[in-house]
């Protein structure tokens, strides 16, 4: 196993997602968008983060119901797995940058989405490390086919069947859940702005 016997620490990623979250909030409330709520832009980038919020958590789902219950037991090269190596990741990097685009700034959405992929990266670093040590062969030849974030359309194959674990999808619904959160928590930090009168920096 090359030194490597045990798989990423799924708790320790959460906690620095949860930590993120926590540096992040002064960020959050103490800026605003320089286009200005009433903008053009402001009127097209809340609802295309919302959209983008959303994609995130379907893909989030369909990642779900192919590697759900199975990570780390075998090399998933099925649906999203099919095309990249790490679809769930990409999602959730996906979901974060549109909580960004929903406060109507691109810095924001850079920065939200850039440490959430720096944070998801690492742990996708220690599954592979896990993988390439448990499963050498086939995983080599699967890293070497199949890119590690940024998906090839042209590759996607799936099983006409695929079956999924309930309690698993229970977890991703939660998950879901905090996910579309982001759409009236968005709605709310631009209500407290305007509702205290803060002095807050605007950013584009």
């Amino acid at each position: 196993m090359n030194g490597i016997t045990k798989p990423a620490n799924q708790r320790k990623r959460i906690r620095l997602l949860r930590g993120l979250a926590l540096l992040l909030v002064p960020l959050v409330l103490f800026t605003t968008s320089a286009w200005g709520d009433e903008s053009i832009m402001a009127e097209v980038l809340e609802p295309l983060g919302a959209l983008v919020v959303i994609a995130g958590v379907l893909g989030r789902f369909w990642a779900m119901l192919y590697i759900g219950g199975r990570k780390n037991g075998m090399v998933m090269q099925d649906g999203p797995y099919s095309m990249c190596r790490h679809p769930l990741y990409l999602f959730s990097t996906i979901a974060a940058t549109g909580l960004g685009i929903m406060l109507g700034s691109i810095v924001l959405a850079v920065v939200i989405g850039g440490l959430t992929y720096v944070v998801l990266m690492q742990t996708a670093q220690k599954e592979e490390e896990f993988l390439r040590a448990a499963f050498p062969d086939t995983y080599a030849t699967y890293a070497e086919r199949v890119p590690l974030i940024v998906p090839d359309l042209s590759l996607f194959s799936t099983p006409e069947e695929v079956t999924f674990f309930v309690s698993n999808m229970r977890t991703n619904m939660a998950d879901a859940l905090v996910f579309l959160a982001f759409i009236p928590l968005a709605e709310a930090i631009g209500g407290f702005h305007e509702v205290l009168g803060w002095s807050a920096l605007a950013i584009y």
